[in-house]
């Protein structure tokens, strides 16, 4: 039982905190969705340890495009699924390239480990990054697609900063400033 309450304070200080903390600066939703997108197919990555740095990479070279601390808080979030997305990424890319099926045994893990990868385990590497590229613009689009809207209602719920002039007002909204006008 300690070990669920020390992962419950870690969940809220790691993921739930930063979040309501980005939803409460008031970001626009569509940055936010394309940055979770990004955060989330790069945190896909099927090559442990490299999605910080590909993340980091992404984030200097789209600058503003990207709201860098969604990027890397949904890089985390995606961190247990890149690990069960590896064997699939590796068969689709075996699957798209034609290429041999790789068995996974625990001497292929243990060649890998020890720095004695044959010409068959780096393969695998490559089928399973063939994979993820395949798959990563549709992975893209889902969760963009998925997360707008989200985005939308969470930054106007938990949003304490005054509308921006790129969001659009309610209706209800528009007719106070109406009334406002008349006054």
């Amino acid at each position: 039982m300690a070990n669920i309450g020390l992962l419950t304070i870690w969940l809220n200080k790691k993921i739930v905190e930063p979040l309501l903390e980005i939803l409460r600066k008031g970001a626009e939703p569509k940055l936010l969705a394309f940055s979770a997108a990004l955060g989330f197919t790069i945190g896909l990555f099927p090559i442990c340890g490299t999605t910080v740095i590909i993340c980091g990479l992404a984030i200097a070279s789209l600058g503003s495009h990207c709201h860098a601390p969604t990027v890397m808080v949904i890089n985390l979030i995606a961190t247990p699924i890149e690990l069960s997305l590896m064997v699939p990424f590796l068969r689709f890319g075996e699957y798209v390239s034609g290429g041999p099926h790789f068995p996974l045994t625990s001497d292929a893990l243990k060649k890998v480990l020890t720095l004695q990868a044959s010409h068959e385990v780096l393969l695998s590497i490559a089928h399973a990054l063939l994979g993820w590229l395949v798959a990563a613009p549709f992975i893209f689009a889902a969760v963009y697609i998925l997360s707008l809207p989200l985005f939308k209602v969470l930054v106007h719920k938990f949003s304490t900063r005054p509308l921006s002039p790129k969001r659009s007002l309610s209706p209800t909204e528009g007719r106070l400033k109406d009334d406002e006008k008349e006054i």
